[in-house]
């Protein structure tokens, strides 16, 4: 035996699994395709979110939450609708959802402390709903940003991986692509697959897939966390489902380019199940980074309730279809409503674009990420954050302007066809700001902006207090055309509650074990058709751990 584990990807969900096998005293190799000094794969990446559950922090902000409440918002925001019959999608991932919930709502918190996980003391509010107690959407803010974004999640388990090659527990691979599980009597016990030529690129910039040798693995178990097929557009479009309306002509891609799905096709043919591979999350707030990392980089507005969503003709989108509430809705809408056309607009304010902006990223909140506490309240005390001035001077797909006429003649010209009149803009602008000359009136967006104000943390950093989009003292105007992300795979390897990946029979299939998001961050399908939010770095903490222990416990 080569090792007692190999793990098949250096992600999170990787980094994780290894720890709690290297706590355990086992024997890994871990093997990625990249090079091994870049650890933390796309949560490395990451703005940080965290879903949890009735925490200090909610708490100190008055937000009142529970397990049973947080249950009630997943199982609405879900639908698991597969549980019965010869396939049965949706059995273990149901599962695997009532237990991650519990953990939210206890050990997690206390766990990542110990690791030296901090959080930053505002909680957001992400996916606010559409507008029903027992449908999608969080009830209550559970949003919670680490201090140190998507690094500092990665930075404990990298940690204790690299103090276990120091102990010489752990071999990292770097470089070596897996093209192929090795099985013996049924049973899978090892790996196989390609050494790629060195590459000296930066993280997250593409590298070189030349081969330039062979190798193979003995293991008593695998652990597969290779993550999702967000990279890679042709299995984006193979298995868009027909619900989201028709793929759009042109995406924008938020993941590196190493997020390919590489390791579907060798666990299925191994004889793993592969489920619910039409459940896919991906963002219509997407803008092309003005200073890209990888092919078709682009980044997501994390948007505040208050800016006009209008689609590409200038029509406002209804309800619930608002900034914040609905990810997959909007996107449904707009791909059902304006197929011929791949991109919507943000209409705002000045004064909207500095409060309610924020961007998805590691790398777009050096202040979060760098845990400097000066640069965090520099967002309060000036008019637009440096991160998203950048996207005003650098890129292509903001248009400021003194009024409606002039906005809307640059967005026709950014697009290059005059496809929004100015005149029903004009009449829009107009009557939301009609709806502000009291308390009272009957725009639902209005009505949601005011309430989410009650929140501490919505008034204090996430939503501007409702003015006139008319008055010069917000201008000028903003519109921001926004395109279809690529994110990430709700489905994948059905596995059970200690992550072995099951066969097509539903029985494990010995020796392998699947976590994060190439198992659907748990049981083939934790989110069922919908996130939460802050729930995909935990579905990766959730299933690593689980799979480290399952695997940790049954080799000796």
């Amino acid at each position: 035996m080569d090792a007692d584990v190999v793990v098949v990807g250096a992600g999170l969900a990787g980094l994780v699994a290894t720890a709690e096998l290297v706590a355990a005293g086992r024997r890994v190799v871990l093997v990625d395709q990249e090079p091994a000094r870049h650890l933390g794969g796309q949560a490395w990446w990451s703005f940080g979110g965290l879903f949890l559950v009735d925490t200090p922090e909610q708490r100190r902000m008055g937000i009142r939450d529970s397990e049973d409440l947080a249950w009630q918002d997943w199982r609405g925001t879900a639908g698991f609708d597969r549980l019965d019959g010869p396939g049965a999608e949706d059995r273990w991932g149901r599962r695997w959802a009532r237990a991650y919930v519990s953990w939210a709502a206890g050990e997690k918190r206390a766990w990542l402390r110990e690791k030296g996980v901090g959080l930053f003391p505002v909680v957001g509010w992400a996916e606010r709903g559409d507008g029903s107690a027992t449908g999608h959407g969080n009830s209550v803010p559970r949003f919670h940003i680490t201090w140190g974004t998507g690094p500092g999640v990665v930075e404990p388990f990298e940690r204790e991986v690299r103090a276990g090659v120091e102990a010489g527990l752990v071999q990292l691979r770097g470089r070596h692509r897996v093209t192929g599980l090795v099985l013996t009597d049924g049973a899978v016990t090892g790996v196989r697959g390609q050494v790629l030529a060195e590459d000296d690129a930066g993280r997250g910039a593409p590298t070189s897939r030349e081969p330039v040798g062979d190798f193979e693995l003995a293991a008593q178990a695998v652990v597969v966390t290779s993550g999702g097929i967000g990279a890679d557009e042709e299995l984006v479009r193979r298995w868009w489902p027909e619900r989201l309306g028709t793929p759009p002509r042109e995406m924008v891609t938020g993941v590196p380019a190493y997020v390919d799905g590489s390791m579907l096709g060798p666990v299925e043919k191994a004889g793993a199940r592969l489920v619910n591979r039409d459940r896919m999350w991906h963002y219509v707030e997407g803008l092309p980074n003005h200073t890209p990392v990888w092919p078709g980089h682009g980044i997501r507005i994390l948007p505040g309730p208050s800016s006009l969503w209008l689609d590409a003709t200038g029509r406002r989108l209804p309800f619930p279809f608002l900034p914040g509430f609905d990810t997959l809705g909007t996107l449904a809408h707009l791909r059902r409503s304006a197929p011929e056309h791949d991109h919507s607009w943000f209409v705002a304010t000045t004064t909207i674009l500095g409060k309610e902006y924020a961007l998805s990223g590691s790398e777009q909140n050096p202040d979060l990420t760098g845990r400097s506490v000066r640069q965090v309240l520099g967002r309060v005390t000036t008019d637009v954050p440096a991160a998203v001035q950048a996207f005003v001077d650098h890129g292509a797909d903001v248009v400021r302007a003194a009024t409606v006429e002039e906005l809307v003649a640059g967005m026709n010209a950014l697009v290059g066809q005059d496809l929004v009149h100015a005149g029903p803009v004009r009449e829009l602008v107009e009557a939301h700001d009609r709806e502000l000359a009291n308390d009272y009136g009957k725009d639902v967006q209005t009505a949601l902006v005011r309430a989410a104000r009650r929140s501490r943390g919505d008034r204090l950093v996430r939503t501007a207090p409702p003015h006139r989009f008319l008055d010069p003292r917000h201008g000028p105007l903003v519109a921001v055309r926004l395109r279809v992300l690529t994110r990430k795979t709700l489905g994948g390897v059905q596995t059970d509650l200690d992550a072995r990946a099951l066969g097509t029979s539903g029985e494990p299939l010995p020796g392998l074990y699947a976590a994060g998001e190439v198992a659907g961050f748990g049981g083939g399908g934790v989110h069922g058709y919908r996130s939460l939010e802050g729930t995909f770095l935990g579905g990766c903490l959730f299933s690593g751990r689980r799979a480290g222990m399952a695997a940790a416990a049954a080799v000796r």
